[in-house]
């Protein structure tokens, strides 16, 4: 999938990734009417609303993109009526030709990592038939327990094709918590780093791995000394726009051939609507306004590319 990934987005020359991270309060008054008339159950009308929601903007961007990411949180937040959300929207967005990173962020060991693996990555066999519970692409990871919970992710990703994204470095303020902490003289999201890349040799694409990172937008001096670190590790970089990240920042998160790297942007896309620069299509053309955000945003990022050569 990762020979799958880079080819999208070498096609739509946006290497990009629209996170489709729902809010009620994202959601436009008309959906969630409508959404009422579906059931007597207010999270079955809620999810009904966010499939909806997605569908609209994934309708009027999946010709411009590569990639979606829908966090899974989002949708547990809804119970069981919002997983059904969540792979309905996997699903869909599989039928428009989109890769689909589960952003799932999980992290045990054994045989426990390995169903997490399963349900997001890999088949399961019943009555002599393989089913995909919810057959995403990539999943993200948590690298905490070291090999034990990465292992049964990339035996799946062989087997499926699939791949992973390894937190290395995250967007968020207080990361540096732990993953700026020195180890030898080293910090740790280094140290992290230098075992994604290892994990990344035995599981190869054509021209990078299986085995993915993400690195925040809002690091990219780290990113920069990360990119060094693992040269054949495709990067997931979240922080985007709402989180402070621009186009001329990323520029070191992308090898030479403007290629190794994948930019996500959640609401500063599907919530654009509400964005003072994109006021003017209003509510009811949310999706407009979504399209309008991520031509705003390839533009960015392809002339800070194309600044840097």
């Amino acid at each position: 999938m990762i020979n799958q990934l880079v080819k999208k987005i070498k096609e739509t020359k946006a290497p990009i990734v629209v996170g489709l991270d729902p809010m009620i309060s994202f959601i436009p008054k008309h959906i969630l009417e409508e959404a009422k008339e579906v059931s007597e159950d207010p999270l079955e009308q809620i999810a009904h609303g966010i499939y909806e929601y997605n569908k609209g903007i994934v309708d009027r961007v999946w010709d411009l993109i590569p990639a979606v990411k829908p966090q899974i949180a989002m949708y547990e937040q809804f119970g069981v009526p919002g997983l059904v959300a969540f792979k309905k929207t996997v699903d869909y967005c599989k039928k428009k030709g989109l890769v689909v990173i589960g952003d799932i962020k999980r992290g045990d060991i054994g045989s426990t990592s390995a169903a997490y693996a399963v349900g997001h990555l890999g088949k399961i066999e019943w009555n002599g038939k393989k089913i995909a519970p919810f057959d995403e692409d990539f999943a993200t990871v948590n690298p905490y327990l070291g090999s034990d919970g990465i292992n049964p992710f990339i035996d799946i990703c062989k087997e499926e094709k699939k791949g992973i994204f390894v937190l290395v470095k995250t967007s968020n303020p207080s990361s540096g918590e732990f993953q700026d902490q020195l180890i030898d003289g080293k910090p740790l999201y280094e140290l992290v780093g230098e075992k994604v890349a290892e994990w990344g040799d035995g599981a190869m694409g054509d021209d990078y791995s299986y085995v993915g990172a993400v690195v925040g937008a809002t690091y990219p001096e780290m990113g920069k000394v990360l990119r060094k670190i693992m040269p054949k590790t495709y990067i997931l970089v979240p922080g985007y726009g709402a989180q402070g990240g621009k186009g001329k920042d990323l520029v070191h998160f992308f090898n030479e051939d403007g290629l190794g790297a994948i930019v996500n942007s959640s609401r500063g896309i599907i919530a654009a609507y509400q964005q003072d620069a994109y006021k003017q299509f209003g509510e009811k053309n949310y999706a407009e306004a979504s399209r309008a955000a991520v031509e705003d945003m390839i533009l960015d990022i392809n002339q800070a590319l194309e600044g840097r050569n």
